[in-house]
């Protein structure tokens, strides 16, 4: 059994103002993801100039902000939303959703994709690989946080977390750090490091993210407010992740069963 890290979640204070691990770990992400991609970028063989990086990255973070907190509030936290519609706007009480920011993301996305004049997966496929840096970044800032714990296990590595009683539990958020930040990163950056067919790259990482995340639900605490949704395991995570491996299947279907398996479209060739 091991005992929590006794980490501050607060990084760095200045007077009244704190600045968080958690928002640091945001940082992380969307700095990490804006550097790989320009490096990307400035590869002959891609089709993108560093100052569209650029804007890609700031309407992906818009997408993240705005759909993971609205994306909360819908699918976690409904009736206390409708008792208290402001909760909606107090981001700094804590409360971000994956799969709304990640249709935030898609959201914007789109937006970005219209204004620049390219395809539509030609820019998601540019963008699915440099995602699992946030990912991996946020499970680390939850793993600070003491927050979304995992549940009770008896193998050597649980661990005792704050708040949580005496009993070790899956550290869930290093494990989702490890497959959803590390494991997918590799996958798709060697992945795409070749010419794939257009939606090849988001398929595999909607399937990657969508299969990780659900197993990892089977060790992962589910919202106490929420509980189990069915048949005593199936949690919310789950019931979001489905389809979302579906949808990556799709695309998969769809990009190798179009007889263009040998084409070269993933790098933004028109």
């Amino acid at each position: 059994m091991l005992r929590f890290p006794d980490i501050d979640p607060v990084a760095i204070s200045f007077g009244p103002v704190q600045v968080h691990w958690y928002g640091l770990m945001y940082l992380v992400g969307f700095v990490g993801g804006w550097w790989l991609g320009r490096r990307r970028a400035a590869q002959p063989r891609w089709n993108w100039k560093p100052a569209q990086v650029d804007d890609l990255v700031f309407y992906s973070a818009l997408g993240v902000v705005l759909g993971g907190r609205i994306g909360y509030v819908l699918f976690y936290n409904w009736g206390a939303f409708l008792q208290d519609p402001l909760m909606l706007f107090r981001i700094w009480e804590g409360g971000m959703s994956f799969h709304g920011g990640l249709l935030g993301v898609m959201v914007a996305l789109g937006v970005y994709a219209w204004r620049e004049n390219r395809r539509y997966f030609e820019v998601v496929d540019f963008l699915a690989p440099l995602v699992p840096i946030g990912l991996g970044a946020g499970r680390i800032g939850n793993f600070i946080n003491g927050e979304l714990w995992g549940k009770p296990t008896d193998l050597p590595w649980g661990m005792v977390f704050p708040g949580a009683g005496d009993v070790a539990r899956h550290p869930s958020q290093l494990y989702q750090f490890f497959l959803e930040g590390v494991v997918l990163f590799a996958i798709l950056w060697w992945f795409s490091s070749r010419p794939r067919p257009t939606m090849a790259v988001s398929g595999v990482f909607a399937v990657g993210y969508g299969l990780f995340r659900f197993l990892v639900e089977f060790v992962r605490e589910p919202d106490a407010h929420l509980g189990y949704l069915a048949f005593g395991w199936v949690t919310m995570g789950q019931v979001l992740s489905l389809p979302l491996i579906v949808v990556g299947l799709v695309l998969l279907g769809l990009a190798y069963g179009r007889g263009n398996t040998g084409k070269a479209v993933s790098n933004g060739q028109k």
